[in-house]
């Protein structure tokens, strides 16, 4: 039986595995691809959509005809095939004389996806192989005992949907994301370091960062609130968005008794920018980090390293060239990234279908994603339930409560751009008015907003 199926069926296809359920036309493109990228395997008498073995022919004619198949492709690359059971293994190790092409053309794995070159991919490919792959370079001295976060673990072959009680040495190195040395100590590739690895306190994974500010007005004069993540890229991102909605606007709705929260442009869409600038970052470029910036009138999302060469902004969201493939291959399979090379076009969806306008993109040393906040309308005092006796400044004040229940007198006074000594006179007079309570003790409690809506 094939070594370490169940780990195989539990992840499902990748970047360097393809499921089967017998020899069929597109075989000599599958085999193609996996030449031109990383290698990987083909497993014939797999179901694709099941993930469940069906079994396949494994007759020696069979055989034959499948290594007829893959010694059509120019130049012909190395492979083996081996059967197990009901199975066939077609093992197809990267090539050293790369660009390989079928009768169908050339083709190269993008994530768990086999894509045709036409042939501005093809150059933009020969020249790019002439670079080392970050994502799958291997950090001999990093050993995956030291800085291992286990929740960022546990969080993502929870989301990826793979089996917890296989053993987590072996799912590591089937991702990719680590690889056994030849004294058997297991090691970090760079893709494992970004996902499992706490890089806060190392000089070398210093620009790895996904950094977060909020800056008062329309320039980088004055900022108000940070946000600094490096420990695991998913949680890089979802405390990036976290960072939005703590300083983004939120309008609130009720169905029936439960209040809805939304914010005021789609977090889809921004989750859409960020999880891209994650995935698609130039991580050579050092010095620089992916920037979230919050100013009154935008949100920016900086990415280093600006659009892979041969693809141009007109192009977004009609080509796809990845960088970092083996990255994108795991969040694809942790549900961050739904389809590949979708990103784009999806971000323009969502803001279309909340009525607001298109983000604009830009590429130079950095690629730039900006979204244009909405115009601010401050609700009515009716349409939240409040005294109508209040002003216009007190309501902005319980907006920020709302928001932010610990919210400090100094925020509140940077956010107003009034006094502390009038926040504290505001919040004593509100207090008295019923408007707001204090709950805990002065300097570790919160505030609450008594308010009923009608």
């Amino acid at each position: 039986m094939i070594k370490d199926l169940d780990i195989i069926l539990s992840e499902g296809e990748g970047y360097k595995v393809e499921f089967k359920r017998a020899r069929d036309k597109d075989l000599a493109s599958e085999a193609c691809a996996f030449a031109n990228c990383s290698g990987g395997k083909i497993y014939l008498g797999i179901d694709d959509k099941k993930k469940i073995v069906v079994g396949t022919n494994t007759s020696n004619a069979e055989l034959s005809n499948i290594q007829d198949t893959i010694n059509n492709i120019q130049p012909r690359p190395r492979t083996s095939l081996e059967v197990h059971d009901n199975i066939v293994v077609i093992a197809v190790h990267e090539g050293d004389d790369k660009p390989y092409m079928c009768a169908g053309g050339f083709y190269i794995r993008i994530g768990p996806n086999t894509q045709k070159l036409d042939r501005d991919g093809i150059m933009e490919f020969m020249q790019s192989e002439n670079a080392v792959r970050y994502d799958i370079k291997v950090r001999r001295n990093f050993p995956v005992k030291d800085n291992f976060i286990d929740k960022a673990y546990e969080k993502y072959i929870k989301k990826a949907k793979i089996d917890a009680s296989l053993p987590r040495d072996r799912v590591l190195t089937h991702l990719d994301c680590a690889k056994e040395l030849e004294g058997g100590e297991l090691v970090y590739t760079n893709t494992g370091a970004l996902f499992f690895r706490d890089n806060n306190d190392d000089p070398e994974f210093c620009y790895t960062k996904i950094m977060c500010a909020l800056f008062k007005g329309t320039s980088k004069s004055k900022v108000i609130d940070m946000g600094d993540y490096n420990e695991g890229m998913l949680d890089n991102i979802d405390n990036a968005v976290k960072f939005l909605w703590k300083n983004l606007r939120v309008r609130h709705e009720f169905e029936g008794v439960q209040r809805i929260n939304t914010l005021e442009m789609p977090e889809e869409a921004l989750r859409e920018a960020i999880t891209n600038a994650a995935a698609h970052r130039d991580y050579f470029e050092e010095g620089a980090n992916i920037m979230v910036e919050i100013y009154d009138d935008r949100v920016i999302v900086h990415n280093p390293g600006g659009l892979p060469k041969g693809l141009t902004i007109d192009e977004l969201g009609t080509r796809s060239v990845l960088r970092n493939k083996t990255v994108v291959d795991m969040l694809y399979r942790a549900g961050y990234i739904e389809k590949m090379g979708t990103g784009i076009n999806k971000i323009r969806d969502l803001m279309e279908e909340a009525g607001l306008e298109p983000p604009t993109f830009e590429s130079d040393y950095f690629f730039t994603v900006t979204f244009k906040r909405p115009p601010m309308h401050t609700p009515s005092i009716e349409s939240y339930g409040l005294p109508a006796n209040l002003t216009l400044i007190e309501m902005k004040l319980c907006q920020l409560i709302d928001r932010d229940a610990k919210v400090t007198i100094a925020k509140i006074a940077e956010h107003l751009g009034v006094g502390e000594a009038t926040v504290s006179r505001m919040l004593k007079t509100l207090t008295e008015k019923g408007v707001i309570s204090r709950e805990g003790p002065d300097k570790r409690g919160s505030r609450k907003i008594m308010w009923k809506r009608e």
